[in-house]
């Protein structure tokens, strides 16, 4: 079996293939990210063109995650039985012809029926990702490599929402989605071409079957904390991210044609944010960077879904706070959560994680789409109610990624231990 065993970076440099490896990573999930972040701001637009409800576009909406979900434990199984750089380009295909769904559906049923085809690829392809992160790069710099993925986050906005919601309002509201399909052919062809195979992880399977494989990640007593706490996580986001444009245009006053300017100028300070964040979490330790993202978003979710008619540079500017918070916390809890599997599992944990991370994602759109409703003057109830939801899960996801922490610094200790304890037999060895 022909095996690639790339060997991990234990310091802050990277070699040309390293910095391709990240550099291509970012732009699938900048297609990714920017596929599903573009439903929100178009829904503006989608929702009086189809002539559906605040709660049928949360089912849109929810519609991926649910199937990003289902798809995830489905490939839990088969995550580490093959080449990781085959099951990228199989599943970014997939998404690829899903996205293109989205931009020929001419009804509501159709476009929720893409949605569900785009998820059950779209979904996995962030799993394969941080798998091939978590294998090419040690812990100790991972934290910035997860920063500049992140980057995808902030260009999403920059680059792509912008441009997308610029051909919607020149063109039609499938023009965002044709963009995406067009640009994501060619990250695909030069990972094809380019990207050297990841299997080392091949060698360390000992499940005899892939249900084997999935139920033991599953079971794993080791794993469950993780799991719960990308439950949480995943809450805040999802929560208020569908109706964002929605609330800016119909509570706060923005203008239609101003929302390119809004997510633009966000996304711009969003990337000095992702990198910022990384580096300092590897520098200040993880877990205090995520505390101070948290305790961040939290005061401004407060001020943000309290807000009336508001000028647009007040607006801006608690958007880029926000997301500073956001992204602080996206970087350092994805570097920690990255730490707990073991080699053989990395494929099925990572998998599976972002399984319960769609449904728990999708069931907080869904039910942000029940607590929403429209009043007499068209703008939009209760998002203060989502607000308090949204920051009493970030509290719970601070005292639960504390214990995540500790875990992470046990493994690290009895790893470094062990270490040790081989150098000594060795230097032993060596005098006898």
């Amino acid at each position: 079996m022909n095996q690639t065993n790339p060997t991990k970076i234990a310091k802050p440099s990277f070699s040309n293939y390293d910095v391709f490896v990240i550099a291509i990573l970012a732009f699938l999930q900048f297609t990714v990210i920017l596929d599903f972040m573009v439903m929100s701001p178009l829904g503006a637009i989608i929702r009086p063109e189809l002539n559906i409800s605040p709660a049928q576009f949360g089912m849109a909406v929810s519609a991926y995650a649910f199937s990003a979900g289902a798809s995830g434990l489905l490939a839990a199984g088969f995550a580490d039985k093959f080449d990781r750089k085959k099951l990228l380009i199989f599943f970014y295909t997939g998404f690829l012809i899903g996205t293109a769904l989205c931009a020929m559906a001419t009804s509501y049923r159709f476009l929720l029926g893409a949605r569900i085809v785009t998820g059950l690829f779209g979904g996995v392809i962030g799993s394969v990702s941080m798998a091939i992160v978590t294998d090419l790069f040690s812990l100790e710099v991972r934290g910035r490599v997860m920063g500049f993925i992140q980057m995808a986050f902030a260009a999403s906005q920059v680059l792509g929402l912008p441009i997308g919601l610029f051909l919607a309002n020149k063109f039609a509201w499938h023009a965002p989605f044709w963009m995406i399909v067009i640009a994501g052919v060619i990250p695909g062809i030069i990972i094809a071409l380019k990207m050297k195979p990841v299997n080392a992880h091949l060698a360390l399977q000992h499940d005899r079957n892939v249900f084997q494989h999935m139920g033991n990640t599953i079971s794993n007593r080791n794993y469950l904390l993780a799991f719960l706490t990308t439950t949480l996580l995943a809450t805040g986001g999802f929560m208020l991210m569908p109706f964002g444009s929605d609330f800016s245009v119909r509570n706060l006053g923005i203008r239609q044609e101003d929302l390119p300017v809004l997510y633009g100028i966000s996304g711009i300070f969003s990337f000095v944010f992702g990198p910022l964040a990384g580096f300092l979490g590897d520098k200040l330790g993880k877990y205090n960077v995520f505390v101070g993202g948290s305790l961040l978003t939290m005061i401004m979710v407060a001020i943000y879904t309290n807000l009336g008619v508001t000028p647009l540079a007040v607006v801006i500017t608690i958007n880029v706070l926000m997301f500073a918070g956001i992204l602080a916390r996206m970087t350092t809890s994805t570097a920690l959560l990255s730490a707990i599997p073991q080699p053989q599992d990395r494929g099925a944990f990572m998998s599976i994680n972002s399984s319960v991370q769609q449904f728990a994602g999708g069931l907080a759109a869904f039910l942000a789409g029940q607590v929403i409703t429209e009043g007499p003057d068209q703008k939009l109830q209760h998002y203060s109610t989502l607000g308090i939801i949204v920051i009493a899960s970030m509290i719970v996801v601070i005292v639960m990624l504390y214990f995540v922490n500790r875990q992470v610094n046990r493994k690290i200790g009895k790893t470094n231990a062990q270490k040790h304890e081989k150098e000594s037999e060795t230097a032993a060895f060596v005098i006898e």
